[in-house]
C-alpha cells in the first residue's frame, strides 16, 4: 500500500504501477460528483486505460499523496499527431474528501512545472459541461476558452487552453 512507502505529509510525484487500484478508485471518486444520475457505464476499462496512462514512455500520471493516501491525479501527454509544444491535460482529479485544500493547485503548479520543463507552450484539456466546480478552478489557473475548439450545439464537454509560462 502506499502508506508503506511514502513519508507522512504531501508529495507529488509519478504514479507506479502497483498503485493503480487507488488510481481507479480516486477517478471513479472524484467523477462521480459531476453526473447528476451516477457515472455512465460506458463499456470503457478504466483500470487498463489508467494502467496505459502510468506505463507510457510518452505521458505522465503524477499523482499527490498525503500521509500515506493517494488524494490528487493528473495525466497528460501529447496527443498522436499533435504539435510536439502541444500537452493535452487528459485527468485531472482530486478527492472529494481534500477539495480546497490546495491539492488541486499543488497538482496543477507540478504539471505546469513539467510542461515548462518539457518545453511545451501549450496545454489544453476538455471538461464536462456539468461539472462548474472544475470549470472554476481552471479559469482561476488562468485556462481560457480553446479558440480553435469553440463549443458546438449538444457537446458535452468544454474546451479549454492554458499558455504555458516560457523558461
Amino acid at each position: 500500500m502506499i502508506h508503506d512507502r511514502v513519508p507522512a505529509g504531501r508529495v507529488i510525484r509519478p504514479a507506479l504501477p502497483a498503485e493503480l487500484g487507488h488510481v481507479v478508485a480516486l477517478h471513479a471518486r472524484a467523477r462521480a460528483t459531476y453526473y447528476p444520475d451516477g457515472l455512465p457505464q460506458d463499456g470503457t476499462d478504466w483500470a487498463a486505460a489508467w494502467r496505459t496512462a502510468v506505463e507510457r514512455p510518452d505521458g505522465r500520471v503524477l499523482c499527490v499523496v498525503e500521509q500515506g493516501r493517494l488524494i490528487g491525479l493528473a495525466s497528460f501527454r501529447t496527443p498522436e499527431g499533435a504539435p510536439a509544444d502541444l500537452v493535452k491535460l487528459y485527468q485531472f482529479h482530486v478527492d472529494p474528501d481534500h477539495w480546497r485544500r490546495g491539492v488541486g493547485s499543488a497538482l496543477h503548479r507540478a504539471c505546469v512545472e513539467e510542461w515548462t520543463a518539457d518545453r511545451r507552450s501549450t496545454a489544453v484539456l476538455d471538461v464536462h459541461v456539468d461539472n462548474r466546480r472544475a470549470q472554476d478552478f481552471y479559469a482561476r489557473q488562468g485556462w481560457r476558452p480553446d479558440p480553435d475548439n469553440p463549443p458546438a450545439a449538444g457537446d458535452h464537454h468544454r474546451y479549454l487552453r492554458f499558455t504555458v509560462p516560457a523558461v
